[in-house]
């Protein structure tokens, strides 16, 4: 009887031990794929031993930038996140220089990322252009090169990321970019002024006013010809890849109405029309 009572004891204890052991296997599945979910992470870092080893080095950092996001805010994330000095974040804003580049506004690949926080700021950069390259590399582009190099089209995605009211806007509205080119019309786009008139002070993408339009800036697109000198914020591989592939329309004026929704118009006195209708 008793050896009964002790084996049988054994059995729900050795039950009760695979029964905790399940529940925590679950909790730690859950708490791995909530993580790759709310950090939007890559669901293919869970079947690499590394990821698993960063996560458990107090040294590595989740760091998690934006798409549509200035050089500067990006910087401001990174120093924030790993500890950087004014120095540091100079050095990570600079990192053209040191790669004997123009400005790279435009390349720094927004994503979350795992960083030690003993990289330096140019291997945090060269990280970020590493993924650039990475990511640009896959898309399908349907303009030929010699309408669009990867500069023209980095101009343009940027544009689109600050202009678009989401993804389903995005194509359209690098239709209509391409469009106002190809007429000689001038882009005329608010998120170039906005970039001309950002500051830390003021903010870096203060609302657009009447008056901006006269800023003496080579991004202000309504007071010059073609495409801004350089991109005008990091965009995300959907804006990168309208860019590329533009859809086919013959609107060449849009605004979002107060639900972000687009409409697109032909004409100006159309584009007024929408403008009464919608504002």
């Amino acid at each position: 009887m008793r050896e009964t009572i002790k084996k049988n004891s054994k059995k729900v204890s050795y039950f009760m031990k695979l029964k905790y052991y399940i529940v925590a296997l679950i909790l730690l599945v859950g708490t791995l794929f909530g993580l790759v979910f709310y950090y939007e992470l890559d669901p293919s870092l869970l079947a690499k031993i590394s990821f698993y080893i960063n996560l458990a080095n107090p040294n590595v950092h989740i760091v998690k930038v934006h798409e549509g996001l200035r050089k500067e805010q990006v910087a401001e994330i990174m120093a924030n996140k790993l500890g950087w000095d004014e120095s540091e974040k100079d050095s990570f804003l600079n990192a053209h220089i040191a790669l004997n580049s123009s400005n790279l506004e435009g390349r720094y690949f927004p994503k979350t990322y795992l960083i030690d926080k003993n990289d330096t700021p140019a291997e945090v950069s060269a990280t970020m252009f590493e993924e650039f390259s990475k990511q640009t590399d896959k898309i399908r582009k349907s303009m030929s090169k010699e309408k669009i190099n990867e500069d023209t089209a980095i101009k343009i995605a940027s544009i689109i990321q600050r202009e678009a009211g989401g993804k389903s806007d995005m194509k359209l509205i690098s239709g209509i970019i391409w469009n106002r080119i190809f007429s000689g019309m001038k882009l005329q786009m608010d998120a170039t002024l906005q970039y001309a008139k950002g500051s830390e002070e003021e903010g870096w993408w203060g609302r657009v006013r009447p008056e901006d339009k006269k800023i003496d800036s080579s991004y202000n697109t309504y007071m010059y010809e073609g495409f801004p000198p350089g991109a005008i914020a990091n965009p995300g591989i959907d804006a990168i890849t309208a860019a590329y592939n533009p859809q086919k329309t013959n609107c060449m004026f849009y605004l979002h109405d107060k639900n972000r929704k687009i409409h697109c118009a032909v004409t100006y006195d159309e584009h007024k029309r929408n403008i009464e209708k919608y504002y």
